[in-house]
């Protein structure tokens, strides 16, 4: 049921002879009271209790650990449908509850600096394995941190969402529905790796925020880091974000995240290269150090490096923050998460063979998950 919209449970209550009403008082009861059993929503006919459980289920993914943080980042682990495992990771800042939510198992785009490309690919999320993730955050701050409530949800878990647009989507609207989880356009952010083809179909279908994972202002070192760049290059990856800013409010920008890597994309001149990329661009560029994990040669940056690259950026117009490293003692930083993964593309077993990716042939992306 976790993967019905509002729109579809008004289908189904209307198929069996019930008025549109039911929908909204199901919603209310599973996303509002955070009731799981149908038995116990005294204000639906027991006759029609019954019926919902005989063919409905409410199956949240299990979850497996969690882990706190010093800093009082959460990180659990769930078991997804597959039997494969996911990470989702609550990160708390002041009044704001973030929540960094999985959109596939594993992710088959390899960005070089990314753990989780790292345990190769075995497909994508339903719509209710992703609700699911965030109904689970939910209960545990219910029951953990009773005075805390989840503000925003961000796609940058495991897995590149426009890969798996229709689920994410989906979910989406379950997420901004008022008798859904009630959160508005803009506390909900969709992370992409630069899927061209699912940005340009974003435009006109939603107004939720985007990021997109530059990490560098040329091909050349953009296809390095982001192979995907080989296919949709820097100059049409801007005019996809272009139209969709034209496609939004005159509000809206869009966030460029930017993973500084010591002597990879962190020097001065490339600095210069972005902000002269950005200028009159309706934006901020979110720098963000390198988080280490095994089996990576990359460096993070010195704190001089990393202050004179947002220097740069900031004295040549461009808005730019620098993203606070939040969970690193749980491995629930960005970049870090990995989960468990059956690798149908056998990338975990080439990295553990020495097999370089930045030198390794391309994967073939799967066209049959990229958007037309």
């Amino acid at each position: 049921m976790l993967g019905l919209d509002r729109d579809d449970l008004v289908k189904y209550f209307e198929a069996r002879g019930e008025k549109r009403f039911r929908a909204t008082q199901l919603m209310l009861w599973l996303y509002h009271k955070r009731e799981l059993n149908f038995e116990s929503m005294s204000n639906i006919a027991a006759t029609l209790r019954r019926v919902m459980a005989e063919e409905l289920t409410v199956e949240l993914p299990q979850v497996l650990t969690v882990l706190e943080s010093q800093d009082g980042t959460v990180k659990w682990l769930m078991k997804a449908q597959s039997g494969d495992t996911i990470e989702t990771v609550l990160i708390p800042d002041g009044r704001r509850q973030t929540l960094c939510i999985s959109s596939q198992v594993g992710c088959v785009l390899d960005c070089t600096f990314c753990a989780t490309g790292k345990q190769g690919f075995n497909g994508n999320l339903g719509a209710g394995e992703i609700v699911g993730q965030v109904l689970q955050a939910c209960l545990w701050l219910q029951e953990n941190r009773p005075n805390e409530r989840l503000s925003n949800v961000v796609f940058m878990g495991m897995g590149e969402p426009l890969l798996n647009f229709d689920a994410t989507f989906k979910a989406i609207d379950v997420f901004k529905d008022d008798l859904g989880f009630g959160l508005s356009r803009r506390r909900v952010t969709v992370s992409t790796a630069g899927v061209v083809p699912g940005i340009e179909r974003m435009c006109g279908l939603t107004t939720v925020a985007l990021a997109v994972s530059l990490h560098a202002p040329n091909d050349e070192i953009r296809s390095e880091l982001v192979p995907l760049n080989r296919r949709y290059p820097i100059e049409a990856l801007i005019d996809a974000c272009r139209a969709y800013l034209e496609s939004q409010d005159v509000k809206a920008t869009i966030t460029f995240e930017y993973t500084l890597i010591n002597e990879v994309n962190d020097m001065p001149s490339l600095a210069l290269d972005l902000a002269k990329l950005l200028r009159n661009f309706r934006c901020k560029v979110n720098l963000i150090p390198f988080n280490p994990f095994p089996g990576s040669t990359y460096q993070r940056p010195s704190e001089t490096r990393i202050y004179a690259f947002h220097k740069l950026l900031m004295d040549n117009g461009v808005r730019a923050m620098r993203r606070t490293t939040r969970g690193a003692d749980i491995d629930a930083a960005c970049g870090q998460l990995v989960g468990r993964v059956s690798d149908r593309t056998r990338r975990a077993a080439r990295y553990r063979e020495g097999v370089n990716p930045i030198f390794a042939p391309a994967e073939k992306i799967p066209t049959s998950t990229v958007p037309n």
